[in-house]
Formats: C-alpha cells, sequence, structure tokens
C-alpha cells in the first residue's frame, strides 16, 4: 500500500482589485476662509464680530453654517493663527474677531472688499 499525500487545500482565488471611485470634483465658489474674511472685513462693529454673529453673515449668504459647523470653527482657528484675524476676547473659535491691520488693506484689496 502506497501512502497518498492528503490533497492540498484549494487555493482561494484572488480578490479583485477594489476600483477606486471618481473624487468628487470641487464645488465651485469662494472658500469658507475668503467668506469669514468677508464678513469681518465687511462689519464696522470696533470690538469684532462674534462667532455667532459670524455664522449669521455666513447664513445670511448662503452658507450652510448647520451642516459645515466644523469648518467654520477651524478655519476661524487658522485665520487666528495664521494673523489674517484678531482675536480680541476669547480662547479657541469662540469670542470675538476683527481683521489685523497689519494685514488687512492688502487682503481687502485681494478679496475685493472695502476695508
Amino acid at each position: 500500500m502506497a501512502e497518498v499525500a492528503p490533497a492540498a487545500p484549494a487555493a482561494a482565488p484572488a480578490k479583485a482589485a477594489k476600483k477606486r471611485s471618481a473624487s468628487k470634483p470641487k464645488k465651485a465658489g469662494p472658500s469658507v476662509r475668503d467668506l469669514i474674511v468677508k464678513a469681518v472685513a465687511a462689519s464696522k462693529e470696533r470690538g469684532g464680530v462674534s462667532l455667532s454673529a459670524l455664522k449669521k453673515a455666513l447664513a445670511a449668504g448662503g452658507y450652510d453654517v448647520e451642516k459645515n459647523n466644523s469648518r467654520v470653527k477651524t478655519a476661524v482657528k487658522g485665520l487666528v493663527v495664521k494673523g489674517t484675524l484678531v482675536q480680541t476676547k476669547g480662547t479657541g473659535a469662540s469670542g470675538s474677531f476683527k481683521m489685523n491691520k497689519k494685514v488687512s488693506h492688502k487682503l481687502c484689496e485681494e478679496i475685493r472688499v472695502i476695508c
């Protein structure tokens, strides 16, 4: 009697490579940062614009603030870190913000807002 080696288990078929879906095209229009800068530059408040007033201005301009609340907050924080906005009250994304005097004139010319 000759011993027969057990049959090797059938190799699993190779999985098909996942197809990458086409990336979504970018929406046309200004970025959140540009919208925030326009809203703050247009405000005549001496002490700056509060975050809630800023959100109301964005909503009046047609931006969906409820859906993109976190984007608004991160954009405000980024503009403060970058030096475009100055935070007059509060910490983080809460408080009041106004344009930085050193940057405002050049930036206002770029986005075509009278400062």
